[in-house]
């Protein structure tokens, strides 16, 4: 299958910012123009942005709707949009803003007939977030950890008509420490779904080992910090996945 790299745009009142193992008090802010982002992201070649909406994690709504708007309509590729979805009124509000898929995290645990019910409605435009801290699924902008296994809750959706999962392995995310390669690949094969690695890529390594095993069901990559910090240059990590 082809694999995506896809670099991501976190936006914490208004501002871009990166988190440390999802924690709201460590964002390091790297920007104040989200649009502006994605049209670079756009000019270096990617074909689809991945834009995280924090605040909205957090509430449980969109805090930041302006700034991402902006951002999908400044991006000439493709976008999906997460961050706080958790009604169906807020997932067509992405579709009818410009989003090609919205991902749904919280709403997978907590309310998966919306899940359901969208992906069946909307072929190809939900992405189910699984966020896991120590094997289990996190919810609330990873505020919480519940007692549901990951590989559980992606068996929940394996028929219902989604894009693919993304797989935080929330410890790693933001420090840089390199993917959970392993577990992203468990992941991978113990569903019949599109599998998205997301936390901690440090640089080309990563984005090479994915590739490598993405013949386990591994189809992209998000990546943040790493390109942010200038540990990864988004043109080369494009250009690996051809």
């Amino acid at each position: 299958m082809p694999f995506t790299v896809y670099p991501a745009i976190d936006v914490k009142d208004r501002q871009i910012v990166r988190l440390s193992e999802g924690e709201m008090a460590s964002a390091t802010v790297y920007g104040d123009d989200p649009a502006e982002q994605a049209a670079m992201f756009g000019k270096a070649g990617a074909e689809w942005l991945h834009i995280v909406d924090l605040n909205g994690a957090v509430e449980g709504k969109s805090k930041n709707r302006e700034v991402i708007e902006e951002s999908i309509n400044s991006f000439p590729g493709r976008v999906q949009v997460g961050g706080g979805v958790r009604s169906r009124s807020a997932i067509m509000n992405w579709i009818e803003a410009g989003a090609k898929r919205v991902v749904l995290g919280t709403a997978a645990l907590k309310d998966p007939d919306l899940v359901k019910s969208a992906a069946a409605d909307l072929p190809g435009q939900i992405v189910v977030a699984v966020d896991a801290r120590g094997g289990f699924v996190t919810t609330e902008g990873w505020a919480e950890t519940s007692d549901m296994p990951v590989v559980d809750l992606a068996r929940r959706f394996e028929d219902a008509g989604v894009a693919a999962l993304l797989f935080t392995d929330v410890g790693r995310d933001g420090l840089l420490s390199g993917v959970n390669i392993e577990a992203t690949k468990d992941l991978a094969e113990a569903v019949e779904l599109p599998v998205i690695a997301s936390g901690g890529v440090a640089g080309m390594d990563d984005i090479r080992a994915l590739k490598k095993a993405s013949g386990s069901g591994i189809s992209g990559v998000i990546v943040g910090r790493a390109i942010y910090t200038g540990r990864l240059k988004l043109k080369q990590a494009l250009a690996a996945t051809t």
